[in-house]
């Protein structure tokens, strides 16, 4: 099966069945990366060999090779959201 093609919109998770933390912001032509909006923190470039998987407009991440403050970022993400809704 071929890989999804990762495009501006899609959103950002850290597993296949969690939920979304951000999404991705821009890619730069001609580079093996992308910006990737986290909610709660901004904006961080991902090297395409971090992305685990890209399937139904979802990209999926490779936690491990993310670092430190990034991954501190993503289990922040959710943070201000109001538990009510």
């Amino acid at each position: 099966m071929a890989r999804e093609t990762i495009q501006e919109g899609f959103e950002v998770f850290a597993t296949e069945t969690g939920r979304p933390f951000g999404a991705v912001r821009h890619i730069p032509p001609g580079k093996s990366e992308f910006v990737l909006y986290v909610e709660n923190s901004g904006e961080y470039t991902i090297p395409l060999n971090a992305v685990a998987a890209v399937h139904g407009q979802k990209v999926v991440l490779d936690m491990k090779k993310l670092g430190k403050k990034l991954r501190q970022a993503i289990r922040h993400a959710h943070d201000s959201e109001d538990p009510g809704i």
